[in-house]
């Protein structure tokens, strides 16, 4: 074993890193320095400084990254409409690249040798976090305790942290808590009933959002701007990228918008079924590809369509810093130019309906053209017929063939 005098520990007090800290102290007789990126999850940020105090931290960083992580991160990825195997909206998978660069950062700060994450032996975040690691600096040491030691579970765990006098949130008598990750995108749930993919979801344990059977009997419409792909302002009030996330999510919950329920395929080959609540990420979805319904070209569109799932798979994978993600994410972003405008939405007992959108410099919805009426000339429906024949000649001549 190597010897590490100082190591940079992804802290987000929780019982993982809570019982990871403790052990790479006793492990490794290293100095360790916690870090807590503040993304989104409020409440847990606080107590992550008080209990690394009570185990004897001196360098603690509780950084406040959320606009950083919704402008740089989210907003990038909402650019190209990226989803996950048809459902799951990334939230885990991209918030992971932006702690992994704060992570480094802080290294070169403070003189650590090695850096260290929570993330387990059987997961994807193991990947994704040490990937984001030596994109930054190849030569940095990795600590993941998950694949050393031998609390093999959540249940020796807690044992662990009851025999260290380390505090557990959220013990309940039945069993060890939900495995859970929160940022401004969503929160996810693993573990407990969950890995039953055949049981349904306790309704006590979703949190941001109301069952779309309690959520209000008047639907509550919604105005969403657009300035180059990305939302500045809700009903008219220009916001920042995280305070247009937050007030998303306040308005999605509300109307009972953004479960999921999902068995997916891990990059590291298991299938693994997870919960999800991403109510402002599944309204900032839909108003986009409404944006772009009017303002971009058609076979710029569908290019994005086509190139959507491998951009998905590079972020759920950790590619996040490789180049070509980078090569992508320059073609998304100048595909976005144009999308510029107004969505208008309902949002209604889980579902999210487009009423209304416009673009005032930017849409090449041409209603003259377009117009079941008299269009003046506008369009010669004459020239569709030489425009069929040519298409179908291919299939004509096999049709022929074929007799």
């Amino acid at each position: 074993m190597k010897k590490i005098n100082k190591v940079v520990l992804a802290f987000s007090g929780g019982l993982d890193t809570s019982v990871i800290l403790k052990w790479l102290q006793d492990t490794y007789q290293c100095e360790v320095v916690a870090f807590t990126a503040d993304i989104g999850q409020g409440e847990e940020v606080e107590p992550a400084r008080a209990k690394a105090k009570q185990l004897g931290v001196k360098e603690i960083y509780i950084d406040d990254l959320r606009e950083e992580f919704v402008r740089d991160f989210v907003f990038p990825m909402f650019r190209a409409n990226t989803i996950y195997e048809g459902e799951y909206l990334l939230g885990t998978s991209i918030a992971r690249p932006l702690i992994a660069k704060r992570q480094i950062e802080i290294a070169k700060e403070t003189g650590a040798d090695a850096v260290s994450h929570g993330a387990t032996g059987k997961g994807n975040d193991q990947v994704r976090f040490e990937l984001g690691y030596y994109a930054l600096q190849p030569d940095i040491q990795v600590i993941a305790p998950w694949r050393e030691w031998n609390l093999t579970s959540r249940e020796k765990l807690l044992q662990y942290a009851e025999q260290h006098n380390i505090p557990v949130e959220m013990k309940k008598k039945t069993g060890s808590p939900y495995s859970m990750d929160a940022n401004l995108l969503h929160i996810s749930y693993e573990g407990r009933v969950l890995e039953d993919p055949a049981v349904e979801p306790e309704e006590l344990m979703w949190r941001w959002s109301v069952s779309p059977e309690k959520a209000p009997d008047v639907p509550e419409y919604l105005d969403v701007e657009f300035r180059c792909g990305d939302v500045v302002a809700l009903n008219g009030v220009e916001l920042s990228p995280a305070r247009v996330l937050e007030k998303l999510n306040t308005l999605g919950g509300k109307n009972g918008i953004g479960r999921l329920d999902l068995v997916e395929n891990r990059y590291v080959g298991m299938k693994s079924r997870g919960c999800y609540e991403t109510p402002g990420g599944s309204i900032l979805l839909r108003a986009h590809r409404a944006m772009e319904s009017i303002t971009l070209d058609r076979e710029v569109a569908h290019l994005k369509d086509d190139l959507m799932p491998r951009y998905a798979e590079l972020i759920y994978n950790g590619y996040w810093w490789s180049p070509e993600r980078r090569m992508l994410q320059v073609m998304i972003d100048a595909s976005q130019e144009r999308v510029n405008g107004w969505v208008r939405l309902k949002l209604y007992k889980g579902n999210i309906t487009v009423v209304g959108r416009d673009s005032h410099t930017d849409s090449l919805f041409e209603p003259n053209i377009a117009t079941f009426e008299d269009d003046a000339g506008a369009y010669n429906q004459g020239d569709a017929v030489g425009f069929i024949k040519l298409n179908a000649l291919r299939l004509r001549i096999a049709a022929k063939r074929q007799r």
